[in-house]
């Protein structure tokens, strides 16, 4: 039997309000692919418009990050974000449910399916992820990150670790960093 097969994928989820959610999957993200792991990286929120350290690493490294999203829920229309999403989720879903992958990360998903502002139900049903992280194939390793995880899928997954903040620099009026936070 392959180790692929013998192996038990397992779903990871990073939430809570602290900084690192992202990061903490991306250094899961290298072990992996220092392991000999396929990964997929699929970000929510994030978008194309802009350059992200870890996105121009992982170029070099053969991984490609994709950008799904449209940017923070404030900069752009309900309805931009609700297309975005719609388009989302079936990609992120294949590449999940094709097998490719020996680990996929959906970052920011649970920002997406906490978005109340508008709704999204319609073209982000929890229902489907639950639905895909209860039927993905058996060696993929799933990581969901973001804020505000929702109970039903804390509950199915296999770890969930919560970062809360302490401290933080913009307390102190610090901006974001480049290459600490993009």
């Amino acid at each position: 039997m392959s180790q692929q097969k013998k192996r038990r994928g397992l779903t990871l989820v990073y939430t809570g309000d602290g900084k690192g959610k992202t990061t903490s999957s991306l250094g899961l993200a290298l072990r992996g692919i220092g392991r000999g792991f396929n990964v997929g990286i699929f970000q929510f929120i994030k978008s194309k418009e802009r350059t992200y350290g870890e996105e121009i690493a992982l170029k070099k490294l053969g991984v490609e990050m994709i950008q799904l999203g449209v940017g923070f829920t404030w900069t752009k229309t309900p309805e931009e974000h609700r297309e975005a999403l719609r388009k989302a989720w079936p990609i992120a879903r294949e590449a999940v449910m094709s097998g490719e992958y020996d680990l996929v990360i959906l970052d920011e998903l649970n920002n997406a399916l906490a978005i109340d502002k508008f709704p999204i139900e319609d073209v982000l049903p929890i229902k489907e992820v639950i639905d895909l992280i209860q039927h993905k194939p058996s060696h993929v390793h799933l990581v969901v990150t973001g804020r505000s995880a929702k109970d039903e899928i804390k509950n199915i997954a296999d770890l969930v670790s919560v970062i809360e903040p302490e401290k933080h620099y913009y307390n102190e009026g610090v901006p974001a960093v480049k290459g600490i936070e993009f």
